[in-house]
């Protein structure tokens, strides 16, 4: 029972107070990226383009997870590894990829419009200029410093994509990509013989580990 101070008359001295009940919120997920529209793909991946001197996988990916959020770094691993097998250049690939995922066959025409036209035009820029000043010395230091800029971004893009892959350590996963390096850049085997011999033991591997 519930004891009050209470006077001589009886009368409580303070009178209770009900406060109203307190709830905390939980914590509001983060709503999930809207479906890119069509001009939403063309302007992306034009903003790729126009961003990718030395390579457009750094800058696709930042697009892809890190900006847009369209997909997870799991995700983004799994469509580039697909694009890999397929003719053609892979980032064109996966906007192609991408594109026809969200928005079907006119998404991967706007995708792939937005990734290549303006590389195009700056291609055909360039290489006109190119055949009138290659001969410069100061284009070639330009050049071999965009070489180096463009390795370097290569080199910080494959870590990242690497996270998903090493979180698990003892998985199969750092183990097949331990013998993709050493087949590729210490025995120099070529591309398709890799794809050949290593792609159905890596799928064999996975499936085996799953069942344990």
């Amino acid at each position: 029972m519930d004891q009050q101070c209470r006077n001589s008359n009886g009368r409580p001295l303070v009178e209770s107070v009900k406060l109203p009940a307190m709830s905390i919120p939980a914590a509001e997920a983060s709503p999930p990226p809207a479906t890119p529209t069509h001009a939403d793909l063309f302007l992306a991946f034009l903003k790729v383009a126009a961003s990718g001197f030395g390579g457009a996988l750094p800058w696709a990916r930042r697009m892809f997870v890190e900006e847009r959020r369209w997909m997870t770094q799991a995700e983004f691993n799994t469509i580039y590894a697909l694009c890999q097998f397929l003719p053609g250049p892979n980032i064109v690939n996966m906007a192609a990829v991408f594109g026809f995922r969200v928005r079907g066959t006119t998404g991967a025409v706007a995708a792939v419009l937005g990734f290549v036209g303006l590389p195009f035009f700056i291609m055909i820029t360039l290489g006109f200029l190119y055949t009138q000043y290659g001969d410069l010395d100061v284009l070639r230091r330009i050049f071999g410093g965009l070489g180096a800029a463009a390795a370097g971004m290569i080199v910080a893009t494959a870590l990242k994509m690497g996270q998903p892959v090493f979180i698990d350590w003892r998985g199969p996963g750092p183990l097949i990509a331990a013998a993709v390096f050493v087949t590729i850049g210490v025995m120099r085997w070529p591309l398709p013989v890799v794809f050949a011999v290593l792609v159905p033991l890596g799928i064999a591997l996975v499936w085996w580990w799953g069942r344990r």
